[in-house]
């Protein structure tokens, strides 16, 4: 496999594009070090205040392909070594992979450009919207090579398009293509294929427009939302209203209501 960076990563204004960069192997991931750049590039972005969203795409034809199925084979990198060492290289590589795509503190935005199949589906989905070409497919095929989602995809999965269509996916093996992931809310919309990226832009700038600290804290909400409790997410919610209060771009955000024109969050 290429040593060529896994990840690039380059900033327009308050929006971060990172790129899965082997496109010569469909983008697969889980080489040694892979979790590694992912992690990097993903903390670089949590700990830069400017940056307001991400969007996530593949060089080449694919999104990701998945796990690198001739290492597979050959039982090497992460698939190499016993039962032990595999399970530590999941751990330690291939999770942090999606722990720190989830893990981003700024919403993210999925531009599926080609297949994401196995861990490149798993990986679009810990992104918080995704928006794929007309020509992008989506697979869940781990079944097909006698494995299960080690990645984290049976949590995340069935509270992306629910535990029905999940269980499809997971059990059959099948491909979808665009359109049925739209239809089956896996995508928020598919796009002509040349257009992809300039959706993707248009959307992060829209989301750009918001106030940073603010967008931050709505996204960690969401996220808790989705396994707390009520009460907790309810004392989540007024500490964070609290501390958004005592922002700057609350008062701008009140005055530009109050003097009917766009409000300029400058993230203070």
């Amino acid at each position: 496999m290429s040593q060529d960076p896994l990840i690039l990563t380059e900033k327009r204004g308050h929006v971060a594009i990172l790129t899965l960069n082997r496109p010569d192997a469909l983008n697969a991931l889980g080489a040694p070090g892979d979790g590694d750049q992912v992690a990097a590039a993903c903390e670089a972005i949590n700990d830069d205040q400017d940056i307001r969203c991400v969007i996530l795409t593949g060089a080449g034809r694919a999104f990701s392909a998945g796990g690198d199925v001739k290492a597979m084979k050959a039982r090497e990198g992460a698939f190499g070594g016993n039962g032990v060492k595999v399970r530590d290289g999941y751990r330690k590589n291939i999770h942090r992979i999606v722990r720190a795509i989830y893990g981003l503190e700024v919403p993210s935005i999925a531009a599926v450009n080609g297949a994401a199949i196995g861990l490149g589906c798993d990986v679009a989905c810990m992104t918080d919207i995704r928006i794929a070409a007309d020509t992008a497919k989506f697979g869940v095929t781990f079944l097909k090579l006698g494995l299960i989602p080690g990645d984290g995809g049976a949590w995340l999965m069935p509270r992306t398009i629910g535990m029905s269509r999940a269980a499809e996916l997971l059990f059959t093996g099948d491909v979808i293509d665009a359109a049925k992931a739209e239809a089956w809310g896996l995508v928020s919309k598919a796009v002509p294929a040349d257009t992809l990226m300039d959706e993707a832009m248009a959307l992060a700038a829209r989301i750009a427009q918001q106030p940073p600290h603010a967008l931050r804290m709505g996204k960690s909400l969401l996220k808790h939302g989705q396994t707390a409790s009520y009460d907790t997410l309810m004392e989540m919610s007024a500490a964070a209203q609290a501390i958004a209060h005592h922002t700057d771009d609350h008062m701008e955000g009140v005055d530009a209501i109050l003097e009917k024109r766009q409000p300029n969050f400058r993230g203070s």
